[in-house]
């Protein structure tokens, strides 16, 4: 159903058009009640009911955030975003059941940017959608601002929001990206679970959230596949830490004396 997804892409939202959300919940209740709470803060609202209707619409039309919820007829949505997630980077807010840790991180190792568990308070969702949606729009060119980050043979491109390394390009998530360029900014400092949440995901650390944690092991996995000069170290109790392989030293010139000879 995705291989239909329509070439043009951003090019079906206008400058300063309301924000598209495809809203993804068989509660139609709480669809409802939730359409008419953001369309006033600049939201527009596509609502469907089951992941074949999401893959559907996500193959027609062009949305700026989808919020999923996992509990989905006919097709979960976890389901629902592994597919997605084939073809698509468009950011991704899940919503799942209270206490269901598994789900969140599930849903986080697929590729979800966050999650929000139900109940939930309104307030707290738009907080969480803008939260995601500013970490995922391609930022206006300016002066003197640069154009890429570099660690090692890691690169971040901000106009693309794209990483590569040994010119090899690899996918990264709006929240991945925006973790590692943290990290990166850092080289050999430790970075905290608390700090990384509030610079990345724009919220305090709660005692459970395990969020940073899981974007963080997505990271490790993407950069294993394309170096292995870098790596983002656990270090207990404190946080974690972005380091990069010294490199090999270059070999001795021919008749260089050995000290210990």
């Amino acid at each position: 159903m995705l291989d239909s997804m329509n070439a043009q892409g951003t090019e079906d939202a206008d400058d300063g058009a309301p924000m598209a959300v495809l809203l993804v919940d068989d509660d139609r209740e709480l669809c409802r009640m939730l359409t008419e709470y953001l369309t006033p803060e600049g939201f527009k609202v596509t609502v469907v009911h089951d992941g074949d209707e999401a893959l559907y619409a996500l193959g027609r039309h062009h949305y700026d955030l989808i919020v999923l919820d996992v509990m989905l007829p006919r097709m979960g949505g976890l389901d629902v975003l592994r597919l997605l997630r084939q073809k698509l980077t468009t950011p991704v807010l899940m919503l799942t059941a209270r206490g269901e840790e598994v789900d969140r991180v599930v849903g986080l190792e697929l590729g979800a940017d966050d999650y929000l568990p139900k109940p939930f308070n309104p307030r707290e969702l738009v907080a969480r959608m803008r939260a995601i949606l500013r970490r995922s729009v391609l930022p206006e060119p300016q002066p003197g601002r640069r154009e890429r980050l570099e660690a090692g043979p890691i690169s971040l491109h901000f106009a693309s929001r794209t990483a590569s390394a040994h010119g090899q390009t690899f996918g990264l998530t709006g929240v991945e990206f925006r973790v590692l360029e943290v990290l990166m900014q850092q080289v050999g400092v430790v970075v905290s679970r608390e700090q990384l949440t509030r610079q990345v995901l724009g919220r305090r650390l709660t005692p459970y959230d395990r969020s940073i944690d899981t974007h963080i092991s997505n990271i490790r996995r993407k950069l294993g596949a394309v170096t292995d000069e870098v790596s983002i170290v656990n270090v207990r109790r404190s946080g974690y830490v972005l380091t990069v392989a010294e490199p090999a030293d270059a070999e001795a010139p021919d008749g260089a004396m050995d000290d210990h000879a």
